[in-house]
């Protein structure tokens, strides 16, 4: 499946019990371009616990994220596309928390991301756990401004994204010793109060077409620092995502997804 041009295997175990197998071998070997299938991530559909499903999300390099925005738009609209789900509404647990999901008439999927956590304590960064990191160096000059959708995030705004060296400013940003655990990275540029242009560097994926929960991260640093409206759209270049930022800092993102084929992987 994919959601504006991010990727995704997935796995309906709710319709095929999944065996006893090493879930990140499986990633690394189903995610990869050229021997497996191809995919930005392994995303499992399953039972949970304190809501009707349960979504886990598995990068190319076999760790475990939190969280997947375009991700958990494939996984609702393959929930309903697999006849698990009658209404048009659904909570699906994800390691960042539960989440609120809406399908629309339109075919595109709503969700509520939940609060923006905006403190080093919350994001998983060094420092003073209850100090924001709002427009800080980070490097090259470049200023930073982290926050976490469940998962962290770094945005830089630059003049001109384009003619950034994704591939060399991002692994070097992706593994900062100021974040615990790596984080993503996101380049963007302001295009107006309502429109926001956006590169990406995935932690343990590489540059991706789109990053859903990156976008909304870039959304919000936006505000937060005075340069977008609470309203905006967020271009990436496999698409368009639509984010709301409300006064509490709670995110709403819309976009598409989709099914490209359905196959059997053949261990």
């Amino acid at each position: 499946m994919q959601g504006i041009g991010n990727d995704f295997v997935m796995v309906d175990t709710l319709q095929d019990e999944l065996p006893e197998i090493d879930i990140a071998s499986l990633a690394r070997a189903i995610n990869d371009r050229r021997l497996g299938v191809g995919g930005d991530g392994l995303i499992l559909m399953e039972k949970g616990e304190t809501a009707p499903f349960k979504m886990r999300m598995f990068n190319p390099d076999g760790s475990e994220s939190e969280m997947c925005g375009n991700g958990i738009r494939c996984f609702v609209r393959l929930l309903k596309d697999h006849n698990h789900l009658a209404a048009d509404t659904v909570s699906v647990e994800t390691g960042a928390g539960t989440l609120n999901l809406e399908l629309k008439p339109s075919g595109l999927v709503t969700v509520d991301m939940g609060i923006a956590r905006l403190t080093r304590g919350e994001i998983g960064m060094t420092g003073p756990s209850d100090e924001r990191f709002v427009e800080q160096p980070v490097d090259r000059g470049w200023l930073g401004t982290a926050v976490s959708m469940g998962n962290p995030h770094l945005v830089v705004f630059l003049e001109d994204v384009k003619a950034i060296d994704l591939r060399d400013a991002g692994s070097r940003l992706e593994n900062l010793s100021i974040f615990t655990n790596r984080t993503n990275v996101h380049f963007v540029q302001v295009l107006s109060r309502n429109s926001l242009l956006q590169r990406t560097w995935e932690r343990g994926a590489g540059a991706t077409l789109a990053c859903g929960t990156g976008a909304c991260a870039c959304a919000v640093a936006a505000t937060l620092t005075g340069r977008s409206d609470r309203d905006v759209e967020v271009q990436l270049p496999g698409g368009s995502l639509q984010l709301r930022v409300a006064e509490d800092w709670r995110v709403f993102m819309t976009g598409p997804a989709e099914t490209v084929f359905e196959g059997v992987w053949q261990d």
